[in-house]
């Protein structure tokens, strides 16, 4: 049986390459995508959430707009890195398929009440605030939830918006910091995992060379977000930091860490939004999560490009 997934999401280049990823897997039963504000505002992510929606043709998939703001904070949005629509590097016609009329935070409560205990697994990929609404106005449903497998946070390679912090934990540190005390068994993939998911040119065109329109759309979209963290950081290609997320739900052995205790600042002059992980087990902490640290990076870029390919 499929194991049934919400993706909580604000598209983003890499945030379409996870939810293609999700698509095109049978394991999972992608129950709805859910939007919220981050790489952009909301007007856009959900817009871009149905574009990718139809690019993939499963609009089967519902698309519903959860949060237009952090809980208790201003958006920071991060055009400069996915451009002026998040989903800059190909051009996707307007979408078809309707805006689901229900809130996603409601649709989130909706779906673990109707669906048995422990079935549906939460992947968020953006800032976490749909989740912690979620939470704050139906605290019945943290026990349902299986497990949260997030993209968020850093240790070892510490801050890329701030330079403490990670983008979707700072966008919202609030709503992080519940989420993480929530006793819901947490995956986290940080920067530490990530930044060793580096795209290569090679990948790239062997993406742009299958037949269909989603491989092609993959590879646009590296093009464009490429040339931000290659002369950020370096490195000869991009992290595909969300895809980690789902393809740690179909294949875990890609991956490697360690259950921890983490905790989010709230309240640093320097370090807002910092996931503070107890790495080395040293504060007495019960742990609260399986913090990642390591991926076979050429695993992972066999997974997503194997399973796009399946994909019109």
């Amino acid at each position: 049986m499929a194991q049934k997934i919400i993706i909580d999401t604000d598209p983003g280049q890499d945030d379409a390459v996870a939810i293609l990823l999700a698509l095109a897997s049978p394991e999972l039963e992608v129950l709805g995508l859910v939007a919220v504000a981050g790489n952009v505002p909301l007007a856009l992510t959900e817009v871009n959430a149905r574009k990718i929606i139809e690019l993939s043709g499963r609009t089967d998939v519902p698309v519903f707009a959860g949060c237009d703001r952090p809980l208790a904070r201003d958006l920071v949005t991060a055009e400069h890195v996915h451009g002026k629509t998040g989903l800059d590097g190909i051009e996707l016609p307007v979408p078809t398929l309707p805006l689901q009329a229900q809130h996603g935070v409601d649709f989130i409560i909706d779906t673990l009440r109707r669906e048995p205990a422990g079935s549906v697994t939460l992947v968020p990929i953006g800032p976490l605030t749909n989740i912690a609404e979620a939470f704050r106005r139906a605290p019945d449903i943290i026990a349902r939830v299986q497990r949260i497998v997030l993209m968020g946070g850093a240790y070892f390679e510490v801050g890329n918006i701030t330079p403490a912090a990670e983008f979707n934990i700072y966008v919202d540190p609030e709503a992080a910091a519940e989420v993480f005390a929530s006793g819901v068994p947490l995956v986290v993939m940080p920067l530490d995992v990530t930044h060793k998911a580096l795209t290569s040119r090679e990948w790239v065109e062997a993406m742009r060379a299958l037949p269909g329109r989603c491989g092609p759309a993959v590879a646009g979209w590296t093009d464009f977000f490429e040339r931000f963290d290659t002369a950020k950081y370096g490195s000869l290609g991009a992290p595909l930091h969300d895809p980690c997320t789902i393809a740690w739900l179909l294949q875990p052995d890609l991956f490697q860490g360690r259950e921890i205790n983490v905790e989010i600042e709230t309240q640093g002059r320097w370090t807002t939004g910092m996931t503070v992980a107890d790495w080395w087990r040293v504060s007495g902490r019960a742990p609260n999560a399986l913090f990642l640290g390591d991926v076979d990076r050429d695993g992972l870029f066999d997974l997503i490009r194997h399973r796009i390919a399946r994909l019109p």
